[in-house]
């Protein structure tokens, strides 16, 4: 009777207008159309926004621009279940059987010809899982997914944190409503539809019928996690295709006949796939900030050559960037390194690291079925972190698996804290260590990026888990002898009014001294950390190695030149990251990020730490450090985000001495947001040969201000520099005193921007301008505004290819200069007859003395000492044939001089200087100076 009445229903449905049928159809279909483009245009504008990291620490790109597929093979639950194999990097860089298939096919036919409904997507933290599906619905937005109509993806992470009873069609219009008209005739309109469950690790999925019940209506409210267990049963809406992403742990949850395909992302397991990435994310055009265009695209092209080579030696940054994830922080670190033109208090290094780890972690637990709910990140801090550190304290970098065991099993107990371990090797290990690609050294694991190592043992230092076993006995103790007195000593108090128990209070009184005394003790922790730090940063056996970000430049980069042959003996490991990220940890900033990853450091403890160390480290920085390792303490202080802190460390330093260390733009930035902490004055600022341009100039302009004696020699600074150092010298709050500007190309036109600065200068004393190529209109340009100046009293114009014109006329200009008494004339084309009127002047009746050959008439120059040490300071820089020439002048200038005396004891003083000057030419002879 059913079928007959739905034949007679049929029958007068059909009888109805054609017409009629096909205009309610096309207007539902229009209905549907609409809906679902707006639906596409709220997805494109959610998925295409890039998290705040990408904005922080770098230009935003769009997901099209710098996007890159990772490999992605066909796997089976026989895979994901039997035992992981060696992770050598031989094994990482055989390329596996199973056949490669793309995004887009995963729904194609299985070998057996069925229809693929169900796909699981696994991976380890950090191959590319979320971004991928990024990726995929916004191809489906723009039209480059055609075989699905309709893509409604869920973050299981919200799905975890909703425990209310829900139906599947609620489900959907709460977070789309947009498709509120489409929802209701879901089931019914055969639209190709496509569920995207992202992260079911956050699941705790049941698929036994006790455990879930059957639910096949849209409409029935049941939790979260029964809807996605009857979607992937085929039971809730039978011709949806569902994409679930997942770690491999938790990829063993769902059973196999339900499953139509396993794929796992490999990462970029080709080598061609990193350096695509690279390519494509390095040469984005907002990359180089506000450079000219010429210049960032050479030093963009310069750096993607750089890292390609790196990457074709295999050496141990080929297997970090196997995971999208480190080839992101590999970009991030370099975009740092060299396109910051300046830090606000967000961009540090150690803040790339923890929103790096943010990004892959998420706060997320590492067992969602795990009744203790520990974070990945805390975990990893207990376990990774303690590796960490001890190969930090010991000096090395590759650990054995016996190593590893001990870091990992030596406390293990219970069945939890094994099943914690194998959910961690199989999805997390692969993300901190690698296998280590020395020859030798192939069973060995080193971390995927050094600086990680680092990082890691900071992180466990810092969060207190490095304790001996009466601590943590002591702390559980206390806490528990905490909890348990307090509600104890209520009851007491209560029994004692009624029995005379007098003496139980007292007891229980006593029993909270404990805690108290026990957190006294705790506070030694805190100074044992700060200890820590302090040594760390000042060892005085990494007192001469490279600064640590030029360290960090060569760890991605590689270094330049011959590689080293096997059976040589390496360096000594270098560990200078490791205070400095102790100290970026503690920034407020950082410590917020960290409390979301589940490790908790309080306010404090972190002050309680910067108190402990401060009189160290301000002590320790006070005294003469190196270059390199001064650059390292005022990067430290960077990272550290304590201004205070900082101040006081920056005000104990009157001297900053940062020669020959390369100052890109990054440090320049640094030096002046540290200088920025105080205002006071800085008696002198060494920048020789510092790769210093007009660009660091402005950077640094507000420390410059500040030095009374500046350092500027050795830089290539040309006119450009010297218009920002007229700016400088003319700012009515600069107190410079003493500029040193030798061996810089000046120009002509560099010195009419100097001379405009003589001219309005109020505290310029001594300005050297040695070898910086004057010539004659140079110091033409001088001397015209040298008489408006009425403060400097020493002027250095040597080799600079002066004749006796320029020569003459600076010197009668300095004649009349109420406090210029002495002018450096010496190495310039100066002939006899200018030599015989330098040689006129008298201190006593011209009021200036021109330092131009070693003898003064009859006599040796009380000056030859110091002419001949600038030579032999300055003669690696100096053209030699050129100094050999001056060189035999002044000793037959001596020779002649010494001719003309009858003084025995002038004649022995010629002698001697002649004897100096002999033995400096010997030497240029054989190559020896």
């Amino acid at each position: 009777r059913g079928c007959v009445r739905y034949q007679g229903d049929s029958q007068e449905s059909s009888a109805q207008p054609s017409s009629s049928r096909r205009g309610q159809s096309q207007l539902r279909s229009v209905a549907f159309s609409g809906a679902i483009k707006k639906h596409q245009k709220s997805l494109s504008a959610w998925f295409s926004h890039q998290p705040n990291e990408e904005r922080q620490f770098g230009p935003s790109f769009s997901l099209d621009a710098v996007h890159v597929d990772p490999v992605i093979r066909e796997s089976s639950l026989e895979e994901i279940l039997k035992p992981s194999p060696d992770l050598t990097i031989q094994n990482q860089l055989q390329q596996p059987s199973r056949k490669v298939i793309s995004l887009h096919n995963l729904f194609d036919m299985d070998a057996c010809g069925r229809q693929v409904k169900n796909v699981v997507l696994y991976g380890t933290v950090g191959t590319g899982k979320s971004t991928l599906i990024k990726k995929m619905v916004v191809d489906w937005c723009h039209g480059r997914l055609p075989r699905f109509e309709l893509v409604i993806p869920f973050s299981c992470e919200d799905l975890s944190h909703s425990h209310a009873h829900v139906s599947l069609r609620r489900l959907i219009t709460k977070k789309y409503q947009h498709l509120r008209d489409v929802v209701p005739v879901l089931e019914a309109s055969n639209l190709r539809v496509l569920f995207i469950l992202n992260g079911l690790e956050r699941l705790k999925l049941d698929f036994r019928l006790a455990g879930t019940e059957l639910c096949c209506d849209p409409n029935e409210p049941v939790p979260p996690s029964a809807i996605v267990v009857n979607l992937l049963r085929k039971y809730l809406l039978p011709e949806a295709s569902i994409i679930v992403t997942t770690r491999p742990s938790a990829a063993r949850r769902i059973p196999g006949k339900y499953v139509g395909r396993y794929a796992e992302i490999c990462g970029f397991s080709d080598t061609n796939l990193q350096k695509l990435y690279f390519q494509m994310r390095l040469s984005q055009p907002g990359c180089s900030g506000e450079e000219s265009q010429d210049r960032s695209s050479a030093e963009q092209e310069n750096l993607v050559e750089m890292l390609s080579r790196n990457l074709e030696r295999h050496n141990q940054i080929t297997a970090a960037c196997f995971l999208p994830s480190y080839c992101w922080l590999v970009c991030t670190t370099l975009h740092f390194l060299y396109f910051t033109r300046t830090v606000p208090p967000s961009q540090t290094l150690t803040g790339i690291y923890t929103s790096f780890l943010r990004l892959n972690f998420s706060g997320e637990v590492l067992d969602s079925t795990d009744p203790t709910q520990i974070s990945m990140m805390k975990y990893v801090a207990k376990t990774v972190g303690k590796l960490a550190y001890e190969g930090v304290m010991s000096r090395k970098t590759c650990f054995s698996e016996e190593d590893v065991r001990q870091c990992f099993e030596v406390e293990m107990k219970t069945e939890s804290e094994l099943n914690l371990l194998e959910v961690f090797r199989s999805d997390v290990f692969r993300f901190f260590l690698s296998p280590c690609v020395q020859p030798g050294k192939e069973h060995t694991f080193v971390f995927t990026i050094p600086a990680m190592q680092e990082y890691l043992a900071a992180l466990y230092v810092v969060l207190g888990e490095k304790k001996t076993l009466a601590q943590r006995v002591g702390k559980e103790l206390s806490e528990l002898i905490g909890k348990v007195s307090e509600d104890v000593a209520v009851v007491v108090n209560i029994i004692s009014k009624v029995l005379p128990l007098r003496f139980l209070p007292v007891l229980f009184n006593l029993l909270k001294i404990f805690p108290r005394y026990f957190s006294r003790v705790g506070g030694k922790d805190r100074d044992t950390i700060a200890h820590t730090m302090a040594e760390e940063l000042f060892k005085e056996e990494d007192y001469y190695n490279d600064d640590v970000l030029d360290q960090i430049n060569s760890s991605i980069l590689g270094v330049e030149g011959p590689m080293r042959h096997p059976d040589e003996a390496p360096d000594d490991e270098v560990f200078e990251l490791f205070p400095i990220f102790m100290g970026g940890i503690l920034s407020r900033r950082n410590r917020a990020i960290l409390e979301q990853l589940g490790c908790s450091i309080k306010n404090l403890a972190a002050f309680e730490i910067a108190k402990a160390m401060k009189k160290t480290v301000i002590r320790k920085g006070r005294r003469g450090l190196p270059p390199s390792e001064l650059m390292d303490y005022l990067f430290f202080l960077h990272e550290f985000q304590n201004e205070r802190f900082t101040a006081e460390a920056i005000r104990s330093l009157r001297a900053v001495n940062l020669s020959s260390v390369k100052m890109t733009p990054l440090k320049c930035s640094v030096l002046a947001s540290v200088m920025s902490t105080t205002c006071h004055e800085v008696e002198e600022l060494n920048l020789t040969s510092c790769n210093l341009d007009s660009g660091s100039l402005r950077t640094l302009f507000p420390v410059l201000l500040r030095c009374k004696a500046l350092h500027l020699q050795l830089n290539s600074l040309g006119s450009d520099a010297c218009k920002e150092i007229r700016d400088l010298l003319l700012h009515d709050k600069c107190v410079v005193s003493s500029l040193r500007l030798a061996n810089n190309p000046v120009g002509e036109q560099g010195a009419r921007y100097l001379a405009e600065a003589l001219a309005g200068n109020r505290s310029l004393a001594q300005l050297s301008l040695l070898h910086t190529e004057l010539g004659d209109p140079g110091a033409e340009a001088i001397a015209q505004h040298l008489a408006q100046n009425q403060h400097l009293q020493e002027l250095n114009l040597g080799y600079n290819s002066l004749t006796d014109t320029a020569a003459l006329r600076v010197v009668e200009v300095a004649k009349r200069h109420e406090t210029l008494d002495k002018v450096h004339l010496y190495f310039n084309d100066i002939s006899e007859d200018g030599k015989r009127a330098l040689d006129s002047l008298r201190m006593d009746r011209d009021g200036v003395r021109a330092l131009v050959f070693l003898t003064a008439g009859t006599d040796v120059s009380d000056y030859w000492s110091h002419i001949l040490n600038v030579v032999q300071r300055n003669l690696p820089f100096w053209d030699r044939d050129r100094v050999r020439q001056h060189l035999a002048l002044l000793l037959q200038d001596l020779e002649s001089s010494r001719s003309q005396t009858a003084n025995p004891w002038r004649k022995a003083k010629f002698l001697r200087v002649e004897s100096e000057v002999k033995k400096m030419l010997g030497k240029l002879q054989d190559g020896s100076l």
